[in-house]
């Protein structure tokens, strides 16, 4: 029987908050143990996401009829393949009213494909109230929240913040330091193909920083994936 195929779709109404990033990370978590994956950028002007990943993800425009064509069509193909789309926070809106206009959730269910929001938290009112709002939309799309504590970080406030959200789980993305974090602006950096084989111009300090930012996150993922799995496997008996 052929498993669900998962539709990743990490966004936020407001920039800066880390959505791309996560992207990048749940793209490189696949990469890393040879799985497919496929890609969407929804920023048309700068895509950083596409960039990185010229292979595997390719940059689409959201407002633009054959954009949306390109994207959902491709969504709702249940291959087994995770999808993931980098929602530009000039996107967000018109991506949303496409999913509503169009149904795709249901579609999506009727074709084996799951859906899964990515939801990039901040402090303000305004990114709790869009969180709702989702909710209320799709109560039963699975809705994890994302606190990239160097893009966005919530402070000494973060746990009550987080309580807040209607999610049923969330990623930590710890910070970087600055030092550290430029080695990731580099288009030639793999993250995947670094846990294999580190650049050997890259400083030992910074190599040794880079595995222990990723590792808890990496970790992460996979446990989400695993419960997903499972949650599929309760759901076909």
């Amino acid at each position: 029987m052929r498993r669900r195929s998962f539709v990743f779709v990490a966004c936020s109404p407001h920039p800066r908050t880390g959505v791309s990033t996560t992207a990048r990370l749940l793209t490189d978590f696949h990469l890393s143990r040879h799985a497919p994956v496929e890609g969407f950028d929804t920023d048309p002007h700068a895509s950083r996401y596409a960039e990185l990943f010229p292979a595997h993800v390719r940059a689409v425009d959201a407002a633009d009829i054959k954009g949306q064509i390109s994207l959902f069509d491709r969504l709702l193909v249940n291959d087994e393949t995770p999808k993931i789309v980098d929602v530009w926070s000039r996107s967000y809106d018109r991506f949303f009213g496409t999913v509503r206009e169009i149904g795709f959730v249901e579609e999506a269910r009727r074709n084996g494909v799951e859906p899964v929001i990515l939801f990039h938290v901040d402090p303000s009112q305004t990114s709790l109230a869009r969180a709702h709002a989702l909710h209320a939309a799709w109560s039963d799309v699975a809705m994890v929240v994302v606190n990239n504590e160097g893009a966005s970080p919530l402070g000494a406030a973060a746990h009550e913040i987080l309580a807040h959200y209607p999610a049923s789980r969330k990623f930590v993305i710890a910070p970087l330091d600055a030092a550290v974090a430029r080695s990731l602006e580099s288009p030639e950096l793999s993250l995947s193909g670094f846990l294999v084989a580190p650049p050997p111009a890259m400083s030992i300090v910074v190599r040794a920083a880079l595995k222990a930012w990723l590792a808890p996150i990496f970790t992460q993922f996979r446990s989400f994936e695993l419960r997903q799995q499972l949650n599929g496997a309760e759901f076909l008996r």
